[in-house]
């Protein structure tokens, strides 16, 4: 049986003053979902640094059944599919509480060679460790009809302290930056800058961004889903023009007002 679970807790700095799981917190739940995962199959993070290897995310695809709320035990569920070239994983994740969907997330990862973080084919014996496990579908965003909104501009300039074990900005950051982007133009037109509710993500990685480098985050409405929410577009580039990462957020209202959410976005 290729398939991991387990019981993880969100920590109380995750919560925003809703009391709810922010988006990038449950991006770093994921990750942590996927490092127990691969030491249970007998790679630990100590394993990877000493055999001078590791595993980047290149794509990153989350769906959001229900907002979490502190203090609940989630279980997760995580197993790789599939191992391509001996280079490209997919790992899926399954997040609950009490059965009841919470999070979905299926994560391609590339194989990689340190320091160089240039992709190679992994060894033999890690393949066979993982196993591999098909059962549901990955994660897909929703469908949406096109619409179209200005593009917004955020900029920010990466900390040393936000450096990862790779000596770049962990890929759960971007969806940080991008949510506060979100916010600023919300708090710009009127809006509760807190009542943005996470739907839905999917980013894909380039180029690792570096301390202290200027970082512009891009973001345009591009779409509203058959639930009526906002579809938005990033593109997150660095000091020197390079695209850093890209993809879509799917992002409601609370209260129910995710109309309102796509009057500011629309520029109305």
């Amino acid at each position: 049986m290729a398939v991991e679970e387990f019981p993880l807790q969100l920590s109380r700095h995750a919560f925003s003053p809703r009391d709810v799981a922010r988006a990038g917190d449950l991006w770093r739940l994921l990750q942590d979902a996927a490092v127990l995962g691969s030491s249970r199959r007998g790679w630990p993070p100590e394993r990877y640094r000493r055999e001078h290897i590791a595993f980047v995310v290149r794509t990153m695809t989350v769906c959001h059944h229900r907002e979490s709320v502190f203090g609940e035990t989630l279980r997760v569920q995580t197993w790789v599919d599939t191992f391509k070239r001996g280079m490209f994983t997919d790992r899926q994740i399954r997040v609950t509480h009490d059965a009841e969907p919470i999070t979905s997330a299926t994560q391609r990862w590339v194989h990689v060679v340190l320091p160089e973080l240039k992709p190679a084919r992994a060894s033999d014996a890690l393949i066979e460790s993982f196993g591999l496990e098909v059962r549901d579908p990955g994660v897909e965003l929703p469908v949406w009809r096109s619409v179209e909104g200005p593009p917004l501009s955020f900029e920010l300039e990466a900390w040393h302290t936000w450096m990862d074990p790779l000596a770049h900005a962990n890929h759960p950051a971007y969806i940080d930056w991008i949510d506060e982007s979100l916010a600023r133009a919300m708090a710009r037109g009127g809006l509760d800058p807190q009542a943005a509710i996470a739907r839905a993500e999917r980013l894909t990685f380039r180029s690792g961004v570096l301390a202290p480098e200027r970082v512009q985050i891009t973001s345009q409405l591009v779409g509203i889903t058959e639930a009526g929410d906002a579809v938005i577009q990033h593109a997150i580039t660095g000091g020197d023009g390079r695209i850093c990462a890209d993809g879509h957020t799917v992002r409601a209202l609370a209260g129910g007002e995710t109309q309102a959410l796509i009057d500011v976005l629309s520029g109305s």
